[in-house]
């Protein structure tokens, strides 16, 4: 059982004694306070206990149909309701259920003429086979793990197990679990292949397929589920990804049985009917129009990130939206005729299972998806961030004007965004670090001072190897324009105010800091696993990153940080992104922008450039296009 939300248990402070802030809401109501009041593992008498069953019986004997509430939902209901609900102004009728059904629900036929039957067994209870490395480490070991020495001490990595070469089949990362001691394990497959994900139409298709593959699987799943067992099936821009993960003893068998599913595609899987393709469609529609209604922070951080992003590996809301409605039952049957057709594999089994048990549940898994190999000319490209224009000095960034999509937020946002594409540890410990410096200062100033507003933060985000910088604020006192304004005037102070005069003792504060955090050790088994898996995806391999990061933190001076400010800021070849979401109405508002403004590449040269929502499309398009005779690599 979940421990609820920390509103939740906020409010079950105020009603219970400290032993009972979890149970106390979730308890039966008692006429004796002493039972209501008292953390119970036992009962004291037998009146205590037949006092509880009687309540308990109670309370059953009240789950009966004349006293049940069915709700429905459904866009046929549409123009059909009576009611409107008086705070949302929600449409909606309430009707009795006809007697002559609750009659035939009081009388229901005997389980034998339903053919309902009890539960078979689980087969994925898992065996008590134990744990292939056994270690009981001692409190003095636990303690030395806890160290500096020890937290700078890379991670035995994980070994290749198989690989087939780079036109061949597959290629099997392992590690064997001798930290955690629990018998539990991971595996992660990825079909690498263009098919994926090379249109929009694509993309929709996939979040069908996933939702088809989610319920196909459900009534399985669900056993697995129950025994600690998980799986996740993502279509992705450089392929098909395919997680497992939980106690190891019936994992494999687990894998191996949703592979062949798989595999049977059409025939398994997907709608049988119109009907039930346009439930699908109805669903992934209503996912994509709740974008509308997200913050319009949300909406800034959304459109940064697209500009510096790759067509092929994020397609707008908007172009989603007209894929989805676009899409046909046939569409999807082609496209799941294709998946797991053909590819290059990588894999990364660890957790508590020997090298030759990995192998085994990797060969069932190629035996029940025997993709075609495909030569390395054809592996899809790796995620790289598309260059942001340069500016500075006489040349403005580049302006990103939105309009707000939800026209009763009345917030105004400004997101400034500071591109580094600089590869190396030192260039990526340096961004973090400027942000650690700046975010307190950035919030007092804005948010404390001014009073712009109450979202006011920075954060850094990676995008393949670069990573960016960005400041956010959101307003409804405030026009986004002033709101950037502002936000600049803080940007030119930074080096001055917050990098010259920072102190020794102070600078090497905020290096610990950030390698402490670094270097936290992992908490359990996925945490590993999660970072292990993301240097096998995007090809990097460099399982000491933390190390090596840390290592870099270590060798910087004031002056390092102090160039690197310079160098993503205060020199002209800044690469800069202003996007501003503007209000419809309300005091933030100002002239709404124009879907287009008839965006030029000329205009980098000729005092700065304006990009409407639709000219994002040919903007990334065009940075896809530079070069390094543009002068802008």
């Amino acid at each position: 059982m979940g421990l609820g939300s920390s509103g939740t248990l906020a409010t079950a402070m105020q009603l219970y004694p400290p032993n009972l802030y979890v149970a106390g809401p979730r308890r039966l109501a008692l006429d004796d306070a002493s039972l209501i009041n008292t953390a119970r593992t036992t009962y004291s008498s037998k009146e205590q206990l037949g006092a509880t069953r009687k309540r308990v019986e109670e309370v059953v004997s009240l789950l009966t149909v004349d006293n049940c509430l069915i709700t429905m939902m459904s866009k046929t209901f549409k123009g059909k309701t009576n009611k409107v609900e008086k705070w949302y102004g929600t449409e909606y009728s309430a009707f009795p259920i006809p007697s002559a059904t609750l009659q035939k629900w009081r009388n229901p036929p005997s389980h034998n003429k339903l053919k309902i039957d009890f539960p078979k067994p689980n087969p994925f209870i898992p065996s008590e086979a134990g744990l292939r490395v056994k270690k009981n480490p001692s409190p003095a070991m636990v303690a030395a793990k806890r160290t500096f020495e020890s937290r700078m001490q890379p991670l035995p990595p994980p070994v290749v197990i198989r690989d087939d070469g780079l036109n061949g089949q597959w290629k099997v990362y392992f590690k064997q679990d001798d930290r955690f001691g629990q018998p539990n394990a991971f595996i992660i497959f990825q079909v690498m292949t263009k098919e994926v994900y090379a249109t929009p139409l694509q993309a929709v298709l996939s979040s069908f397929y996933e939702f088809c593959v989610s319920e196909c699987l459900t009534e399985y799943a669900y056993d697995a589920e129950l025994t600690g067992l998980s799986y996740d099936v993502k279509a992705m821009p450089r392929g098909l990804r395919l997680t497992f993960g939980g106690y190891n003893d019936k994992l494999g068998q687990f894998a191996s049985y949703v592979a062949r599913k798989l595999k049977n595609g059409a025939g398994d899987i997907l709608p049988k009917n119109e009907a039930e393709f346009e439930r699908y469609k109805d669903q992934i529609t209503r996912g994509l129009t709740t974008f509308d209604v997200k913050q319009p922070y949300a909406h800034a951080s959304y459109y940064s990130q697209l500009v510096q992003n790759p067509t092929v590996f994020q397609y707008s809301n908007q172009e989603l939206r007209d894929a989805t409605e676009k899409s046909t039952l046939a569409d999807l049957v082609g496209y799941a005729k294709g998946l797991w057709s053909s590819g290059k594999g990588e894999a990364l089994v660890q957790g508590n299972l020997y090298e030759d048990e990995a192998l085994k549940i990797v060969n069932s898994i190629s035996s029940a998806l025997p993709f075609k190999p495909i030569p390395e000319s054809d592996y899809p490209p790796r995620l790289k961030a598309l260059p942001l224009p340069t500016s500075g000095g006489e040349v403005p960034a580049p302006r990103l004007l939105v309009a707000e999509p939800n026209p009763s937020n009345e917030n105004a946002v400004s997101h400034v965004t500071l591109q580094s594409l600089g590869k190396s540890e030192k260039d990526h410990v340096l961004i973090e670090l400027i942000n650690a410096i700046v975010t307190e200062p950035f919030y007092n100033e804005l948010r404390t001072k001014q009073q712009l507003g109450y979202i006011v933060s920075s954060g850094v985000r990676g995008i393949g190897t670069s990573r960016t910088i960005g400041f956010i604020v959101q307003s409804s006192i405030a026009p986004a324009e002033k709101l950037t304004v502002e936000i600049f005037k803080f940007l030119d102070t930074v080096e001055e105010k917050l990098l010259k005069t920072l102190s020794k003792g102070d600078f090497a504060v905020y290096v610990k800091s950030l390698i402490d955090r670094k270097t936290e050790p992992d908490k359990q088994l996925i945490d590993e696993v999660t970072r292990n898996w993301g240097e096998i995806a995007s090809g990097r391999l460099q399982f000491d990153r933390i190390q090596q990061e840390a290592a870099a933190l270590l060798e910087l001076e004031k002056d390092d940080l102090i160039r690197f400010w310079k160098k993503i800021y205060s020199a002209n070849g800044r690469r800069a992104l202003m996007t501003e979401v503007i209000p419809r109405k309300g005091v933030a508002s100002s002239q709404t922008p124009p879907a287009s403004t008839g965006y030029e590449r000329s205009n980098l040269q000729n005092g700065g450039l304006l990009i409407g929502v639709n000219d994002i499309g040919a903007f990334r398009k065009d940075r896809e296009s530079w070069t390094e005779e543009d002068g802008v690599l």
